[in-house]
């Protein structure tokens, strides 16, 4: 009767270490999802800075054809824009969040008056 006490100690160290690797893995596993997930945001954010410097290189393209860019501060990131081209305008917004950075380039002409985007795409 006196070793069935120490056996059903042993096992229930076995079962309490068992549950604590379990729980330690799952805990690991959380972090490091939550982790991906927030460094996913945050490029996904710095892709939106670059997007709305383009978007404000259009506008100020719109009033003055010799826009030539400049660099601004968006919602806790930046964006450098580059406006080169005389009547076939090439823009490039570089915006930066945190350790992110992500480029985009739009290809913009003048005819007749009107600015048309002919391209706009993410480059490296």
């Amino acid at each position: 009767m006196k070793n069935q006490k120490g056996q059903v100690l042993v096992v229930l160290l076995f079962f309490i270490l068992a549950a604590i690797t379990v729980i330690s893995v799952a805990v690991s596993l959380i972090f490091v999802n939550s982790t991906s997930a927030s460094k996913f945001e945050q490029g996904v954010y710095a892709y939106s800075i670059s997007e709305s410097g383009a978007e404000n290189a259009l506008m100020r393209l719109i009033r003055n054809p010799n826009y030539s860019g400049e660099t601004l501060l968006v919602g806790g990131g930046s964006v450098t824009i580059t406006v080169t081209g005389t009547t076939a305008k090439t823009i490039i917004a570089e915006g930066t969040y945190k350790d992110f950075y992500r480029k985009v380039a739009v290809q913009a002409s003048y005819a007749g008056g009107f600015l048309t985007v002919t391209s706009w795409k993410e480059i490296q």
